[in-house]
């Protein structure tokens, strides 16, 4: 076991529930009137938020659940996934969340700096020498806040949170005293070019599937939580919350520019949205207001993406330099690990953008492997009856809520792609070598793969080379 000396700073309710607000509306949320638009009319738009927002209120209470009848499990998703189906599955939720997690950031990163370069051209589209070097530099402080304390950074993420909502609801509120239903209910149900209903609600959930990222927030830091009971309310409240907020983006700027035009408005669609209700300064303040969502995610994930293969290390599953701690109880090994990777990928975006992106696009959908381990380690607990023995209350609904989290869960791997599911293998294969050297330092003489782990291990290799095959001969395209 990898050695602890100092005492996690702990987090209250306000600074959980503002970690999972943070990560999840980030720069997509901005871009969602166009996003959604694209694929779908009005009405498809609806049943896609109602189905997206079924799946992910039940994903939300089995967190709660989780948080509620395992506070001992304080390692989120990755010790959820430990707890059900073994160590090895357990270090894949959390080696898959990582790269997910810090390679998301390179992304925030450039998405800041071209929302700066609205009002300062000199960092263009955000991937420029001038961006990188802003972005590196932003990086780094961010690296040092969160190395003088966690809570520190909490509290400024925050700040940042209520900061961001501010024009977002602005938007909201200014165009509900704009809405006209005639447009809203304008080709309701979409054109023939968009084809049918099943088609169109489909893409409305490849967008919203990547606007819940970050919903698993407060399980993931649940070990510097001050009570783990603010836990599973903070994953609640912070969902339901988020949810109403982009049903309302997205409905009631369909109620103010018809779709067609929604359709084709440029990033961030929102700003234009806005700047066509009210004039110039509309797309001013939702700029603003993008500046500090992307400020605020970037140091959200920078956070979370440190967390986990602490955790991990302090497990044993991880090489020890990740748990190491420094005298503010901040994961420093982890921390410069992490921003490492994430400075090299921001220079790679500079010389191979291609690369950078088919990475991004990978590693994207690695972060569903977790929410479905986590899924089914909570409908498998509602079914066993572990931990209902002593506390019987809510069998039926955490039953109810663990299979739709589950199918939920599937839906979401399907609609990422199997290409995407295939290369992500390729990442994983990367991770058993990890894996053995976490598990030989923590004990040189223990198995590094118990029972069927080896036989998992050989499938993930397997499919790794299968998809290196299939991407140099063409069978596979990034």
């Amino acid at each position: 076991m990898a050695e602890q000396h100092k005492e996690p700073q702990k987090l209250g309710f306000a600074q959980l529930a503002a970690l999972i607000v943070g990560s999840m509306i980030g720069g997509g949320a901005f871009n969602l009137p166009s996003d959604m638009a694209r694929g779908a009319g009005t009405g498809a738009v609806i049943i896609g938020w109602i189905i997206t927002g079924i799946g992910m209120i039940a994903l939300a209470f089995v967190y709660q659940s989780l948080a509620n009848r395992k506070p001992e499990l304080t390692g989120g998703v990755y010790s959820y996934a430990k707890a059900g189906f073994g160590e090895y599955i357990g270090f894949n939720s959390a080696w898959g969340y990582w790269l997910s997690a810090w390679i998301g950031n390179v992304s925030y990163a450039v998405l800041l700096f071209g929302a700066i370069g609205y009002f300062l051209p000199v960092f263009g589209v955000g991937n420029n020498v001038a961006s990188v070097i802003g972005a590196s530099v932003l990086l780094w402080a961010f690296t040092l806040l969160i190395l003088n304390g966690v809570s520190g950074a909490a509290l400024i993420n925050l700040i940042t949170t209520i900061a961001k909502l501010v024009p977002i609801f602005l938007f909201i509120v200014i165009l509900m005293f704009l809405f006209n239903f005639d447009k809203f209910t304008f080709e309701f149900w979409g054109t023939s070019d968009l084809g049918g209903i099943v088609t169109q609600v489909k893409s409305t959930m490849l967008v919203t599937l990547w606007t819940f990222i970050g919903i698993e927030g407060a399980v993931v830091v649940s070990g510097r939580a001050k009570k783990q009971s603010d836990v599973g309310k903070a994953t609640v409240l912070g969902l339901i919350g988020t949810l109403i907020v982009y049903m309302l983006i997205t409905l009631m700027s369909l109620g103010v520019m018809d779709r067609v035009k929604l359709s084709g408005l440029e990033n961030p669609s929102m700003a234009y949205v806005l700047e066509f209700a009210v004039g110039k300064w509309g797309a001013v303040l939702i700029n603003l207001g993008l500046i500090i969502s992307l400020f605020g995610s970037l140091l959200g994930w920078e956070l979370l993406a440190a967390e986990i293969p602490y955790v991990a290390a302090m497990d044993g599953v991880l090489p020890k330099v990740f748990a190491k701690l420094n005298k503010k109880g901040a994961p420093i090994g982890s921390l410069l690990i992490t921003n490492l990777l994430v400075q090299a990928f921001l220079i790679l975006t500079l010389v191979e953008s291609s690369t950078y992106q088919a990475l991004y696009s990978v590693a994207g959908t690695a972060i569903l492997v977790p929410y479905l381990l986590s899924a089914m380690y909570g409908f498998k607990l509602s079914l066993t009856g572990e931990t209902y023995d002593k506390n019987p209350k809510g069998r039926t609904k955490d039953k109810i809520f663990g299979g739709i989290a589950t199918v939920y869960a599937i839906w979401l791997c399907y609609a990422a792609g199997l290409k995407y599911l295939l290369l992500c293998f390729i990442l994983y294969a990367v991770g058993i070598i990890f894996f053995y050297i976490g598990k030989k330092q923590n004990n040189k003489d223990a198995e590094v793969f118990v029972g069927k782990e080896k036989i998992l291990a050989i499938i993930v290799l397997v499919i790794a080379i299968i998809s290196i095959v299939m991407l140099f001969n063409g069978t596979i395209t990034i």
